[in-house]
This record gives C-alpha cells, structure tokens and sequence, in this order.
C-alpha cells in the first residue's frame, strides 16, 4: 500500500453490475461481462457516465471450490512494477484492460479464481484486478480471509480446500478518491476496513456472494457497520441470484454512505446499480461526530500502529 497523501476527494459515480448468466463457458461468461460492462459505461436516464465500475466475486467461472483449479488463470502481477497486459497469461485480464480502455473508466474486475504459477505446485487464490481508464492494470487483490463456515442444517463451504489467503491489504489511487479493496468474507474482519480508513481511503469495495442464508442476516448489516465504525463509502457488488447453480449468491449489490444510510441498491436479477459518492457526506460524517479524532490510542495501544 503506497504511503503516499491520498487524493482529494471528489464526487464520482459509481456503476455495481449484478452479473447474471455465469455459467461453465468462460468464453461465454467474458463476453457477457465485457458486453454489462460497456452498457454500464454509457450511464442510464439519471446518471452520468460512470467514473468506476465494478464485477462481482467470482464472475468468469462457477461459484464454488470444487471450480477454482479448473478456471484460474496466471496473472503474475507485481505491484510497482510495470505490467505488460499483450503478454499476460490471463484471459480476464486482457479482457477487463480491453473493455476499460474501450469504456474510457476505472474497472475493479470482481474477482477471478488466480493460479500463482504455472507449475504443477501452484497455489490458488481469490484475487481481484484493478484497471485505470487507459487499459493499465494497477492493483490487485488477494482475499485474505477464507470463506470456511459450517452452519448446521444450512450451509457448508470451505474455499480453504484449493484456495489461499492473500497476505497483504491493499488500496489505489484515483484522481477522484482513494480506493481500498476486499473480497467477500473480507468485510467480516473490521481491522482491514480500519486500516484502510485511517490510510486515507474514502471507501472500501467489496465484489462478494453471500448466499440465502448469510445474505439476509449480514450483507446490509456489515456494511452499515463497516461504514459507520470508520466514517467512510462502502459498497459490495455481488453476482445475480442463479437457483439453478450450484451457489445461491444474495444479490442486493448496494453502496452505504458514512453516515450508515443506504445510497442505493438492487434485488437479486441481473441488473447495474449507478450511484454518486459524494465527499460532502463524508465531511459531514466527520464534522459532527468526529471519532476519526476521538480515538483513545493511549488506551487501546495494541491498535495503534498501522
């Protein structure tokens, strides 16, 4: 994460594709996605062209661990270090710089099952890409926490099976915010979303799938509290709800400002969600209840240090 003084703040709007029709075609899946990401970029009725769009957790392949080997794809990208997308190994990655250079806006390509090698040995990860209006991949992200919960009677996963967790948080810079990123399981951990906050971001986003049993329970809740706790824009951009996959993703793909309100957000289908982040609420936020400056460190010393 760079140390650098974030950006100003500036208003930006923000697209969310709830993408729909992932099926076992990757060909067919990258199509679908580059095609929602160009009609994202052309705004609607009530929106200007968006500065940023967002894909979904997982959104070239099937939800689902059994999934992640037979889809990943080598990226081999290393931060601060210039990227060379003709050369690259990943199909996504080619595709996501095309469309963004094609749509002129920042892209966070959701997130794609990645392989750290093409050895034999390799280890998988869950890994979101960061692409800046001119094609260039700028940022990645590996979900750090792993998604193994075992409700009884509800749900099973365990992506700790073929996957491994991301060791490092992670951030980039706009000309309108600076930008923290998560996956998913991520945004149960309050201590990513703080130190991106106390870094300077402006918000966090989080490609994620929670399904029908812990979508309606947290989604919402996690991000309002989330935002609330560090007075910053959340959003999680999730795929559409497939009943006949073997995933049930919740939906509801949503952006909550700093004050815990709900900006805007969608049901289950397919569908683009466009909002404005607006810096005014942010400022606001802080004015009148100011625990960015209120924290007692001298108390809690164990979390003092970034």
């Amino acid at each position: 994460m760079s140390t650098n003084p974030p950006p100003a703040f500036k208003p930006f709007t923000l697209a969310l594709i709830q993408l729909g029709q992932i099926g076992s075609d990757k060909a067919k899946n990258l199509t679908h996605a580059k095609d929602m990401i160009l009609k994202a970029a052309t705004g609607n009725s009530g929106s200007k062209k968006p500065d940023l769009i967002v894909l979904p957790e997982c959104f070239n392949s099937p939800y689902g661990h059994v999934h992640f080997p037979n889809y990943a794809e080598t990226i081999l990208y290393r931060p601060g270090e210039p990227y060379d997308i003709s050369k690259s190994q990943s199909e996504s990655v080619k595709m996501l710089s095309e469309a963004a250079k094609e749509a002129k806006t920042w892209i966070i390509g959701g997130s794609i099952p990645e392989r750290s090698t093409a050895e034999s040995d390799a280890e998988f990860f869950n890994t979101t890409t960061v692409y800046s209006p001119n094609g260039n991949l700028v940022a990645m992200h590996r979900k750090v926490h792993l998604f193994d919960i075992d409700i009884p009677g509800k749900i099973k996963f365990k992506e700790s099976e073929t996957l491994t967790g991301g060791g490092s948080l992670n951030h980039f810079d706009t000309e309108f915010a600076r930008i923290g990123l998560g996956i998913c399981y991520d945004i149960r951990f309050p201590e990513m979303t703080m130190i991106a906050a106390r870094k300077g971001a402006h918000i966090m986003i989080y490609p994620g799938a929670f399904n029908l049993t812990t979508g309606p329970l947290h989604w919402e809740l996690l991000q309002r509290a989330r935002a609330v706790d560090n007075q910053i824009f959340i959003s999680m951009c999730s795929p559409a709800r497939d009943m006949t996959a073997g995933y049930h993703a919740w939906g509801h793909s949503m952006l909550v400002d700093p004050m815990g309100e709900v900006v805007a957000q969608t049901e289950h289908n397919e569908d683009i969600v466009y909002a404005v982040v607006d810096p005014q609420i942010f400022s606001s936020a802080r004015a009148g209840i100011p625990v960015t400056t209120q924290r007692r460190f001298d108390v809690y010393s164990e979390v003092q240090e970034v």
